[in-house]
């Protein structure tokens, strides 16, 4: 059976408030993982590994730091004159309903809806750039198909403690969703949507039209759209087996990154046929000298290493100096850690510094302690467990 005309439409505009410092300067999509890749190389290197050709980035918050990772789309192959990738600022404009800035991702498909449906697709695939996996969406896509349904939902289970902030579902024995709560308080289940979701177009526009005309809330996926498709039995599930995991808080960003380190490798990015694209870092091989000690440690391209790291993974360009001891964090792009400092339990922005023989976090506090881009934390200076250092200024 031919492919449809399939349009990915990659949701790249929220602020990402929950990643605090990491987010102040940058779009979430951009944010560093795996110190070589950024968040939005996973959905994208999942399209053209999946053959999906129409591929529109629906941007807003700090996008130009996006559109540097992005390159026009040329990590991906999808730099071309027809079709390839598109991306979808806000617009600006006078007495027009689809001007202005998006309320949220619902909200920022309706103001996109001429376009979506001027390009005529047979299934709208809509993904979100914040979450870290790896998916053949060709089997999403028979499975719609098969099923014949408004929405296919991609499922996965989560640990109790993270299904309060995720859209969580109850689904039939037919595989049919029969419940749908939005970051409930008291989650039925440990079975969320993953944001990613096949459409068949015209229940999606319809249902933003009737959303926008005061007929419920628009905003967000799970305020108005996806409750309507799941009271009307449009909605069926598609259930997915492997890794995922929603990187959109500190704590989350930080587990996602140690879950790299596991001795089980739940998610390999070492497929080489299926690997994960995105803009190359154009670095020297990383350099660890005679002092160093490493354990269980991942080191990017232009790193180098003259003292102790165990359990963390640093960006290009990382310099661990004599005598520094780098414990389960995540140290991104040019930070330097001096002779004598000690970092723990930590995430540490682009181009932080830890002057001689200060600490920074360390056992206990809420989630790891986070130093902002270019901080500079001073010689003997201590930020707690869970604390924070820096920030825009």
């Amino acid at each position: 059976m031919p492919r449809p005309k399939v349009l990915a439409l990659v949701l790249a505009g929220g602020e990402g408030s929950r990643l605090e410092l990491l987010t102040e300067r940058r779009a979430k999509p951009a944010l560093p993982y795996a110190g070589v890749y950024r968040l939005i190389d996973f959905p994208l290197s999942n399209c053209v590994h999946s053959g999906i050709e129409d591929v529109w980035v629906l941007q807003q918050y700090r996008l130009q730091s996006l559109n540097d990772e992005l390159a026009n789309g040329r990590p991906w192959d999808l730099d071309r004159t027809h079709g390839g990738l598109r991306l979808l600022p806000p617009q600006l404009g006078v007495d027009s309903d689809e001007d202005g800035f998006h309320e949220g991702n619902a909200d920022a498909i309706w103001r996109n809806r001429r376009l979506i449906a001027e390009h005529d697709p047979e299934v709208v695939l809509v993904l979100s750039a914040d979450h870290v996996y790896r998916l053949d969406y060709g089997e999403v896509l028979a499975r719609h198909r098969d099923r014949g349904a408004g929405v296919t939902v991609v499922t996965s289970e989560v640990p109790a403690a993270e299904a309060s902030r995720q859209a969580v579902v109850e689904v039939g024995d037919d595989g049919r969703i029969v419940g749908f709560h939005y970051k409930p308080g008291d989650p039925p289940t440990t079975r969320v949507a993953t944001e990613v979701f096949a459409f068949r177009p015209d229940r999606l526009l319809d249902t933003l039209d009737a959303l926008a005309g005061g007929d419920g809330e628009l905003e967000d996926f799970g305020h108005g759209l996806l409750p309507r498709l799941v009271d009307a039995g449009e909605a069926v599930e598609h259930r997915m087996a492997g890794y995922w995991r929603d990187v959109g808080t500190v704590p989350a960003y930080w587990q996602a990154h140690m879950d790299l380190l596991d001795p089980e490798r739940p998610l390999d990015l070492d497929d080489p046929a299926r690997p994960i694209l995105g803009r190359p870092v154009h670095r020297p091989p990383a350099r660890v000298e005679a002092s160093a000690r490493l354990e269980g440690a991942l080191l990017s391209p232009g790193a180098v290493v003259r003292g102790e790291v165990r359990r963390s993974v640093l960006g290009p360009g990382v310099v661990i100096e004599p005598g520094a001891q780098v414990r389960d964090a995540v140290l991104l792009d040019d930070c330097v850690v001096a002779a004598g400092a000690r970092v723990e339990h930590a995430v540490l922005d682009r181009g932080a510094r830890v002057g001689p023989a200060a600490r920074i976090g360390g056992p206990g506090g809420e989630g790891p302690a986070l130093v902002a881009e270019h901080a500079q934390v001073p010689e003997g200076a201590t930020v707690k467990p869970g604390g924070r250092f820096g920030g825009p200024g």
